[in-house]
């Protein structure tokens, strides 16, 4: 056998070597392969589903406004010229109808009160002697020992004394009322807003010392759309919110008959029966109990929130979740409605959709897996045995 002979058998040989190598390593990654393709996928994440259930969720009207006194009432003097001696109340009092705010300093006003009852005194003296004077000319008549005319003179002077007895008691009851209004009442039970009362000061009538809310009744004067008006009526519910405070219920008393033309919103006046920490003045929200309706609802926590578009995680035949885009509405306590995006039937991922990611596959339980966020988190990165 030559040279060349045996390079070329050789050279077979070798090429038949490495032929049978790779063939040999080819069967074993194919079988690998296999085998790795029908082991089974470990589930992500046990999650429990649910499905879109109807409810009747309230249609509700939002508005903002202010709180305000039903009605203020004004409390000032009606003497003139007096010097207020005594403040009795502050602002925030509670008082009742009739109850003594502040006196006036009396002095000149009992001066003037004596000097009427004695002007009375003097009338009525001067009213009896008239009286006995006219009797007797009276009496005398049929003598003829006095002229008609003379008779009548008396008759007159005791007219006279008695209109002028009259009017000095009306002087006098004048005068008694004066002294009346040296003390400023309450003219209503509520609660003083404010005081302008100063002691030592000499007012002129007509000057304003107090401001109080009758009864101390409160309301909130929303601002509504025209186009929600025509739904709210007297009596209808109101859940108020004061800007800090705890939510109030209360009730439309009256819907204002006119828009404004430039905001086109309408005032609607709300009782807060029980108004708690609200107060005068402040700001809040609210929402009108106008009816209800049929919706398809979700958990909220089902529900996952991302770049500012709702989203919720379907569970396949094969348990594995395609994350949905899908429009909600109204919320209603734990549930939200889900107004398009997903069908009625359709298997949902009741919570913990934040720790999920599109395709994964999960473990469907009957009750919530009792773990924390981080222990979510760490069942993600070692999958639980099926």
């Amino acid at each position: 056998m030559t040279l060349r002979s045996r390079r070329l058998l050789l050279s077979a040989l070798t090429g038949l070597a490495v032929a049978t190598t790779a063939i040999v390593l080819g069967v074993r990654a194919n079988a690998a392969d296999d085998k790795k393709a029908s082991a089974p996928v470990k589930p992500a994440l046990s999650v429990v589903v649910t499905r879109p259930q109807r409810a009747t969720i309230p249609v509700s009207a939002r508005a903002n406004g202010n709180i305000a006194a039903w009605q203020e009432a004004s409390v000032g003097t009606e003497a003139n010229g007096l010097r207020l001696a005594d403040v009795r109340v502050n602002v925030g009092d509670v008082v009742k109808r009739g109850q003594v705010l502040a006196t006036f300093a009396p002095e000149s006003m009992q001066v003037d009160l004596l000097q009427a009852r004695a002007a009375v005194a003097e009338a009525e003296a001067t009213l009896g002697d008239a009286a006995a004077n006219a009797e007797r000319a009276k009496s005398l008549r049929a003598t003829g020992a006095l002229s008609e005319a003379t008779i009548n003179q008396y008759v007159t002077a005791e007219r006279t004394a008695r209109a002028r007895l009259d009017a000095q008691r009306a002087a006098l009851q004048a005068r008694q009322i004066k002294v009346g209004q040296t003390a400023v009442v309450a003219p209503d039970a509520g609660v003083i807003s404010s005081r302008s009362a100063t002691v030592g000061a000499v007012l002129p009538a007509g000057q304003e010392l107090f401001r109080l809310i009758r009864q101390g009744r409160l309301e909130w004067r929303a601002e509504v759309a025209s186009s929600d008006l025509a739904q709210i009526k007297a009596g209808t519910r109101v859940t108020v919110t004061p800007a800090g405070g705890a939510p109030i219920v209360g009730t439309v008393r009256m819907v204002a008959p006119t828009v404004d033309p430039q905001t086109r919103n309408g005032i609607v006046y709300v009782d807060l029966p029980d108004p708690g920490s609200a107060r005068s003045g402040m700001f809040a929200r609210g929402e009108f109990e106008t009816g209800s309706s049929s919706a398809l609802t979700l958990p909220q926590s089902a529900v996952q929130l991302r770049e500012g578009f709702s989203y919720v995680f379907k569970v396949g035949a094969d348990n594995k979740v395609t994350q949905t885009k899908i429009d909600v509405g109204r919320r209603f306590g734990d549930r939200i409605e889900v107004t398009g995006g997903l069908a009625a039937d359709a298997r949902v991922v009741a919570m913990g959709g934040g720790f999920l990611a599109e395709g994964d596959t999960v473990r469907v339980v009957d009750t919530p897996p009792a773990m924390t966020a981080s222990a979510t988190s760490a069942a993600r990165a070692t999958p639980p045995k099926p």
